[in-house]
C-alpha cells in the first residue's frame, strides 16, 4: 500500500500505539500495543499484559477494548478505529467485530496468528453481523522491528543460560 494512502493522523495514532508496545517490552512483555480512537481522542490504551496478569486474554487489543468500553459505557464502540502494532489474533479479531469497531489499521503481519488476512480474516467475514474497515502496514518496518529485536533479545538470553 502506498505511503500516501495514509493520513497524518493515522501515523500519530501508530505512534502512540507503538508506545504502548514498548510499555509492554520494559515489563518484559512480548511489545504489542494498541489504541481505540473516536472523534480524534485516544479512549482506550493497551498493551500486551498476558506474562504480567497470567490472562491470556490481556492482549493488548483486548485492554484498548475494554478501556474504551469503559470509557463510552458501552459495549458498541461505533465510529471507533483501533490502531494496533501487530495483527489481530482470531481472539481479537473477534472481539473486534463483536464490539462493531468501525476500522482496524495494523502495523505488521503475523504470520503465526494473523486474522486480519493472513491466515484468514475475520474482521471481513460476511457471514458474520459486522464487518471493519481494514488497513494494513501503517509503521510496518518499526512495528515488526519491535518484535524482531525482542524475541532476538529473549534469544540471546536463553542461550547464554544455557552455557
Amino acid at each position: 500500500m502506498s505511503v500516501d494512502f495514509f493520513q497524518e493522523t493515522d501515523y500519530r495514532w501508530m505512534r502512540e500505539a507503538i508506545l504502548e508496545a514498548k510499555k509492554a517490552e520494559q515489563l518484559g512483555e512480548v511489545p504489542i500495543g494498541a489504541v481505540v480512537v473516536r472523534n480524534g481522542e485516544v479512549i482506550g490504551r493497551g498493551h500486551n499484559l498476558r506474562e504480567t496478569l497470567l490472562d491470556p486474554t490481556a492482549h493488548a487489543e483486548m485492554v484498548a477494548i475494554r478501556e474504551a468500553s469503559q470509557y463510552l459505557g458501552a459495549w458498541r464502540l461505533l465510529d471507533c478505529t483501533l490502531y494496533v502494532t501487530l495483527e489481530p489474533c482470531p481472539m481479537c479479531a473477534g472481539a473486534l467485530v463483536q464490539g462493531r469497531i468501525q476500522k482496524v489499521v495494523f502495523g505488521t503481519t503475523d504470520p503465526k496468528a494473523g486474522c486480519a488476512g493472513t491466515l484468514m480474516n475475520l474482521l471481513q467475514e460476511p457471514r458474520f453481523n459486522h464487518e471493519t474497515e481494514l488497513v494494513s502496514g501503517l509503521l510496518q518496518e518499526e512495528c515488526a522491528a519491535l518484535l524482531t529485536q525482542f524475541f532476538r533479545r529473549l534469544r540471546g538470553r536463553s542461550s547464554n543460560k544455557e552455557l
